[in-house]
C-alpha cells in the first residue's frame, strides 16, 4: 500500500457528522463528531479546534463520548462564516477542517446571560432577572422523576434552576444514582456491610454526562438557565468523589466544560457550601475557580456558594456575581441594597431557607415567609432563589428541593406573579433612597414600588422620597396613578384617583390634596406608582 492509499484510508476512518456546511443561529450549539479507535485510554487523546470568523478566534476542547466517538462542540458568538481546524495528538483527528454559517438569533434566543452593572442581561442587551429555584438531583435519579421535574419547571415561571453535577447523598434521596461520573473499577463491602467504591479517576462514564446534556437541552428549550453546581459536601464518604485531588478535579472540570460549555444557558457554581467540603482549602477553591475560567472560552457566569452567612472573596475577577446562603439580606429591602453597595456586583441569595415542613429550621418557611423574603430581596435590587422541602410523614415521597418531581407549596405561584410584575417595569429595581427609606423602590423616572410587607393598615398617605436612585427626582405637579398589588392573592387593583406631587417638603413629596390610598385589610401589599404622561 503506497502512502497516498494509506492517507485515504486514514481519512475514511474519520466519520464527520457535519461534512456539509451547517447553518445555525448565533449562540446555538454546533457539533462535529469523529470516529477513532484509540490505543490506550481514549480520554487521554488531545483534541481541540480553533474557530475563526474574521478577527475573532475561539479555541475549544474536544471530548471522548464513548463508542470510539469524539466530539467538538462550539457556540458561535457572532454572525458570519466560521471556519475551523482541529488539532490532535492523533494523526487521524488532526487538521480536520470545516465551516459553519451563523445567522442572526431569532425568537427567544437572546444569547448568553451576562452581568450588566449590578444586574444581568442577555448578550443582545435584553434585561434578565433571575427568578430561580433549586433541584439538586435533577439529573441523577430515576428518568421518570427527572422528566416530572422538567415538566414541573415548564409550568412554574422559574427562569433558572440550580442543580448538582456530582451525586448527592444528603439527606435524601435514599436511592442510588443511575450511573456515576467516573468509571467504576470495583465495588466491595467492608466488614460493616458498607459499600466501598474504587474509581478509575482517569476515565469518565459518557452515559452519565449524556443524560446531563439532555437535561440542559430541555432547560434551554424552556428558556431556563442551568446553574451547575460543580462540587458539594453531600458525598459524606459514600463515594469519596469529593476527596479526589485537585489534579483529578481539574481533569473533571475540563471534560465537563468541553461537553456543556457550548450551551448558552449554562452557569458555573464552583460549589454549594464550599466551606463544608473538608478536603478543600480556600486556596484550593481559588485554584479550581481559575481552572474553570481558563477552560471556558465563552466566559459563562461564575460564582461560588458558602454555608450560612459564609462569604468568599467575591471581589476576585473570576467571579461574575455573588452567590450566598443568608437570610439576613432579605429581612428588609435596605439590607439587600446595602450588600450591593459592598460588592458592586450582582447579588443572588441562592439560599434563604426553603418553604416546607422539615424539622430543620432552614426547611420550614411558610409560603408567605418565602414570598416575603423574595419580595424584599428583589425590591432591594438583588435576586433570591426559591426552594421547597415538603415531605409526607407517611409516604416519605420525593422532596422537590433535592429530588425534584412536583411542587406542593404555594410560594412558587406568587414568585411567578412577582416576576411578571417586575418584568413589566422599565428598569431593574433599586432602593430610591437607600439609607433613609426602607419601603420605596424605584425602577426609573416616575416608576416606583412601595412595599407594605406584613403590615396591615387601613390607608397609606401618598408620599415619595426626593431621592430616586440613579433617576430623575419627582417634580411638583407630576400626576401619578397607583395600583394596589396583593402578592398573596395575586391580584392587581387600579386605585380610582390620581395624585399630584407637591414641592419637596423635608426631602419628600406628597399629594397636594393630602389624600390617602385606602387599603384592603390584608398583608403583603405592594403599591405600584407610575407617573401619568
Amino acid at each position: 500500500m503506497n502512502l497516498r492509499h494509506l492517507i485515504l484510508l486514514l481519512m475514511l476512518s474519520v466519520a464527520v457528522a457535519a461534512r456539509a456546511q451547517a447553518t445555525l443561529e448565533c449562540w446555538d450549539r454546533f457539533e462535529v463528531s469523529f470516529t477513532h479507535a484509540a490505543k490506550g485510554n481514549p480520554f487521554d487523546v488531545e483534541l481541540s479546534a480553533t474557530f475563526t470568523n474574521g478577527a475573532q478566534q475561539i479555541t475549544v476542547r474536544g471530548f471522548y463520548d464513548g463508542d470510539d466517538t469524539y466530539r467538538i462542540r462550539f457556540m458561535p458568538t457572532a454572525e458570519g462564516e466560521w471556519r475551523y481546524t482541529t488539532r490532535s495528538s492523533v494523526r487521524a483527528l488532526n487538521r480536520q477542517q470545516g465551516s459553519l454559517v451563523a445567522t442572526a438569533p431569532t425568537g427567544d434566543n437572546h444569547g448568553m446571560v451576562q452581568t450588566k452593572g449590578l444586574g444581568f442581561a442577555y448578550a443582545d442587551g435584553t434585561r434578565y432577572m433571575p427568578f430561580g429555584t433549586t433541584n439538586y438531583a435533577l439529573a441523577q435519579f430515576r428518568p421518570k422523576t427527572q422528566e416530572k421535574t422538567i415538566e414541573t419547571l415548564s409550568k412554574s415561571g422559574f427562569n433558572k434552576t440550580r442543580f448538582c453535577i456530582l451525586p448527592k447523598d444528603f439527606p435524601c434521596p435514599e436511592e442510588e444514582p443511575m450511573s456515576y461520573p467516573f468509571l467504576l473499577k470495583s465495588r466491595t463491602k467492608d466488614a460493616d456491610g458498607k459499600d466501598c467504591f474504587e474509581w478509575d479517576t482517569e476515565r469518565f462514564d459518557p452515559v452519565y454526562f449524556q443524560n446531563l446534556d439532555h437535561r440542559i437541552e430541555q432547560l434551554l428549550a424552556l428558556g431556563i438557565e442551568a446553574d451547575l453546581i460543580l462540587f458539594h459536601p453531600y458525598d459524606r464518604g459514600m463515594w469519596g468523589i469529593d476527596a479526589f485531588s485537585n489534579e483529578v478535579h481539574i481533569r473533571y472540570l475540563e471534560y465537563l466544560i468541553a461537553r456543556v460549555g457550548a450551551y448558552r444557558n449554562v452557569w458555573w457554581s464552583l460549589a454549594n457550601e464550599w466551606d463544608l467540603v473538608k478536603t478543600k482549602t480556600k486556596e484550593d477553591w481559588k485554584i479550581l475557580t481559575r481552572a474553570v475560567v481558563a477552560a471556558d472560552p465563552y466566559r459563562h457566569l461564575c460564582s461560588i456558594h458558602g454555608g450560612t452567612a459564609v462569604y468568599f472573596d467575591y471581589w476576585m475577577p473570576e467571579y461574575t456575581h455573588v452567590s450566598i446562603q443568608d437570610e439576613g439580606p432579605v429581612f428588609t429591602s435596605t439590607a439587600s441594597a446595602t450588600l450591593r453597595q459592598i460588592y458592586h456586583k450582582p447579588i443572588i441569595c441562592d439560599e434563604i431557607g426553603y418553604e416546607g415542613n422539615i424539622k430543620e429550621r432552614w426547611a420550614r418557611l411558610s409560603g408567605q415567609q418565602m414570598t416575603y423574603f423574595v419580595t424584599n430581596g428583589v425590591l432591594g435590587g438583588i435576586y433570591v432563589t426559591h426552594g421547597e422541602c415538603y415531605r409526607d410523614p407517611v409516604e416519605q415521597e420525593f422532596i422537590y428541593w433535592s429530588d425534584g418531581g412536583e411542587l406542593k407549596g404555594e410560594s412558587w405561584k406568587r414568585i411567578a406573579f412577582l416576576r411578571s410584575i417586575m418584568e413589566e417595569a422599565p428598569n431593574a429595581p433599586m432602593m430610591a433612597d437607600i439609607s433613609r427609606d426602607e419601603v420605596t423602590t424605584t425602577c426609573g423616572d416616575g416608576y416606583y414600588f412601595v412595599n407594605l410587607g406584613k403590615n396591615i393598615q387601613s390607608a397609606w398617605r401618598f408620599n415619595l422620597p426626593r431621592s430616586n436612585g440613579y433617576y430623575p427626582r419627582p417634580k411638583a405637579g407630576t400626576k401619578y396613578k397607583v395600583d394596589i398589588i396583593n402578592l398573596w392573592e395575586m391580584t392587581i387593583q387600579e386605585y380610582p384617583h390620581l395624585f399630584e406631587a407637591t414641592e419637596v417638603i423635608d426631602y419628600r413629596v406628597y399629594d397636594k390634596h393630602h389624600r390617602d390610598v385606602r387599603l384592603p385589610d390584608a398583608p403583603y401589599l405592594l403599591l405600584r406608582i407610575r407617573k401619568v404622561e
